[in-house]
């Protein structure tokens, strides 16, 4: 065997020997691969779980809403922070930022498009959380004609409970900035208000008495209205002179329990038997049509 095929056959084998080491590594890096992934995820869904734990046995002794709101901002942050961790693992730090913040300005452009109303429900709902116009459980009355009962809120919307099983999902950046009425702002009761019409000629005193009478006499109904002596229940109030009525007016408490629906109907009701029943008239609106005589 000549000295130029020893060398060849030489470089032959050592080729076939660093393809085998380049396989062997290829291996052993898909394998770590798989290890660092498996691992991260059951990491990032421990934390999640913990986080979740944590916040639970917080609302246990402390409810409100900015601890619901700051339970899903923190899962998130836990996950995208996760993600991140990893992907910084396999190429560095410094390669995972030129990744997430490169790019043209026309993708830039169309991901600040996409994500510029995620930014603005998550912004509302952290203002939501930290001013805290309404809680867990209140009633509130929104500009449009909306009312509900706050059942939960995300980092993008307000969950509202209407009547019976109709919910409301309203996005935290169009509820930020709207109106709204709370019914038991700051309080431990609810309230719902009421207006009563009697016809022109009852004895409005005595109308407003067994208003008063009736309402206390319901079993949803409960003192609300803080004076000097504490709680009691709300006046009634002659508030004005309508076309064909007279409008009394009150405000009703009741606990957080019990559904709006049952008390507005109960109420109602109780009313409607205590004017039949004293002879109180609920007037309908009429019109007066005079008729003229021509001259003969």
């Amino acid at each position: 065997m000549t000295e130029a095929s020893t060398e060849t056959l030489l470089e032959k084998v050592s080729d076939e020997i660093s393809k085998a080491a380049n396989v062997e590594k290829t291996g052993v890096n898909i394998g770590a691969t798989i290890l660092v992934i498996a691992v991260a995820f059951i990491v990032i869904w421990g934390l999640m779980r913990l986080n979740r734990y944590a916040f639970k046995r917080v609302q246990k002794k402390h409810k409100g809403l900015h601890l619901m709101f700051f339970e899903r901002l923190s899962s998130v942050a836990i996950l995208i922070g996760g993600i991140i961790l990893v992907f910084s693992f396999f190429g560095g730090m410094d390669s995972v930022w030129k990744t997430l913040l490169g790019g043209t300005a026309i993708v830039s452009g169309v991901l600040a498009f996409a994500a510029q109303d995620v930014i603005k429900d998550i912004l509302a709902g952290l203002m939501i959380s930290m001013h805290k116009p309404f809680e867990v459980g209140n009633r509130i009355e929104l500009e449009n004609g909306t009312v509900g009962i706050v059942k939960d809120m995300s980092m993008r919307h307000v969950v509202l409970l209407g009547i019976d099983t109709q919910y409301y999902i309203i996005p935290n950046s169009k509820l930020n900035i709207m109106q709204l009425r709370n019914f038991s702002y700051h309080t431990g009761t609810r309230s719902a208000d009421f207006n009563f019409y009697v016809a022109y000629g009852t004895d409005v005193e005595y109308a407003m008495k067994v208003l008063k009478d009736t309402i206390i006499a319901s079993p949803l109904s409960v003192p609300g209205k803080e004076t000097a002596q504490g709680k009691e229940y709300a006046e009634i109030y002659f508030m004005a002179y309508e076309e064909s009525a007279l409008r009394l007016r009150t405000t009703v408490y009741y606990n957080p329990e019990t559904p709006s629906e049952k008390l507005i109907n109960d109420i109602n009701l109780r009313v409607d038997r205590a004017f039949r029943e004293h002879h109180i008239e609920i007037p309908f609106k009429y019109v007066n049509v005079i008729e003229k005589k021509e001259q003969e």
